[in-house]
């Protein structure tokens, strides 16, 4: 699937490595971004507040383009997608500029 983030109904970032695209829940497969939702301390949640920008900030860079990897679905019905933009992954910005980490077993904490 290609697009951008274009802000609309159907088209927004919940957190650091979730977004939606055209109605369909993506989740960015290859990282693991702090939460901002259902976070453990106040510094979790303010890492995942910058993953969160900086994710939108990237998204609305250039063209979109999502990846299928070996799973299509998490246990939450999200699309599990490695993410792109300009032929660039988002995974890889968001790592390198500390405001992820590549996706390991599970939910690991933050604080």
């Amino acid at each position: 699937m290609r697009g951008r983030l274009r802000r609309n109904p159907h088209n927004c970032v919940v957190d650091g490595d979730t977004i939606w695209l055209r109605g369909q829940k993506i989740r960015v497969a290859d990282i693991d971004a702090p939460e901002t939702h259902d976070y453990r301390c106040a510094s979790e949640k303010a890492l995942g507040d910058r993953a969160t920008r900086r994710l939108h900030d990237l998204l609305e860079s250039g063209p979109i383009t999502l990846l299928p990897i070996d799973r299509d679905e998490d246990i939450y019905g999200r699309k599990l997608r490695i993410v792109q933009v300009s032929g660039k992954s988002v995974g890889d910005a968001l790592v390198s500029e500390g405001l992820a980490r590549w996706y390991g077993a599970g939910r690991r904490p933050w604080c």
